[in-house]
């Protein structure tokens, strides 16, 4: 237990968070936790990591209103008319704990799906204790992790399908990783940013420019999953969509409209497009998965030191507000951008 907790009044402790307070603008506040708990732990965060999907679209206030309520993360405070707190994807160390907590003690090193704060409190069954192989730092991908797995059981995955990746994000390239690991595929990735390459060769995929593909260049996959929110990503897929081949489409939009061409050989391909949302587990396997569990599975896909590839260099908390727009902005080329609770 860090120096800086050992005398902490855990009746009561003062947490500063990360508030989204209009479009475009958030501020570091303060705020008093409650009195801890008899089923609660306090969680000293170590690291969290950004959504740079989701969380760009709650930064700019384009979350439908349609959709505030599906949209609603674990803990969060707020609403999407701001002001609000939002993120999910905290690594924390348990500091103290209420009177019937059993399955957590002090020292433990947990995942939570939290917004980014300093200290928290939360039910110590909301926590997925992080394995010993997997560093702290490369835990944030954890909720990432669990998308990408979902996606991989909504595709009810055949080890003799032809797959492709439709952009290389982190969403996309942990699909890929995970579509190697449970299902013994070996995607392609296509992604239109050349920057990308390196990235996916790190992981050991190979990596295709579609602006690079000449006119007669023959690329058809039965599977393909498509990550890269945009239209033109989408109409790719189903460009490349073999006879009778499915997409998963993992992408979420917020409010922009995408319009496809859905005439041509779309039909007489007879392709399927699936959506994928981590919020429910894939159908294949309710009836023997619990969240719980599928967390645990996707926690445990992190333990390869090549997922290294994926993090940002962090930046400190007390410094986030100053580069979320940087973050946030259509030009980054970041992936998961990490940050630190501690400088």
């Amino acid at each position: 237990m860090s120096e800086q907790f050992e005398q902490i009044n855990v009746t009561g402790p003062r947490a500063t968070r990360l508030v989204y307070t209009e479009p475009g603008k958030a501020q570091l506040k303060t705020h008093q936790i409650p009195e801890l708990k008899e089923e609660n732990v306090l969680l000293r965060t170590l690291f969290s990591g950004i959504s740079r999907g989701t969380e760009s679209l709650v930064f700019k206030g384009h979350v439908p209103e349609s959709e505030w309520h599906r949209m609603r993360c674990p803990f969060m405070t707020g609403s999407f008319s701001f002001p609000i707190t939002y993120g999910y994807a905290c690594v924390c160390e348990v500091i103290a704990k209420g009177a019937s907590v059993t399955n957590l003690d002090l020292g433990d090193y947990v995942f939570v799906l939290h917004p980014h704060q300093d200290v928290i409190s939360v039910p110590a069954a909301s926590c997925n204790p992080i394995p010993d192989n997997i560093p702290f730092k490369r835990a944030v991908l954890a909720a990432n992790m669990e998308t990408a797995l979902n996606a991989i059981w909504d595709a009810e995955v055949s080890s003799k399908q032809s797959c492709a990746i439709i952009g290389a994000g982190v969403v996309g390239l942990l699909t890929a990783y995970a579509a190697r690991e449970v299902a013994g595929l070996e995607p392609i990735i296509f992604d239109v940013n050349p920057l990308k390459r390196q990235k996916a060769v790190d992981l050991g995929f190979r990596f295709v420019n579609p602006t690079d593909l000449q006119k007669n260049d023959a690329h058809e996959f039965q599977l393909l999953f498509h990550t890269t929110a945009s239209a033109s990503g989408l109409q790719s897929a189903i460009d490349m969509a073999a006879f009778e081949g499915t997409i998963i489409e993992m992408s979420w939009y917020g409010e922009k409209p995408v319009s496809l061409q859905l005439g041509g050989a779309f039909h007489s391909r007879r392709l399927k497009i699936v959506s994928s949302q981590v919020g429910t587990i894939a159908p294949a396997k309710r009836d023997t998965t619990d969240y719980r569990d599928r967390m645990q599975e996707a926690i445990s896909l992190l333990a390869s030191d090549k997922i290294e590839t994926l993090l940002e260099p962090a930046i400190y908390f007390h410094d986030l507000p100053n580069h979320l727009h940087d973050i946030f902005s259509p030009q980054s080329n970041a992936l998961c951008q990490v940050v630190a609770y501690k400088s």
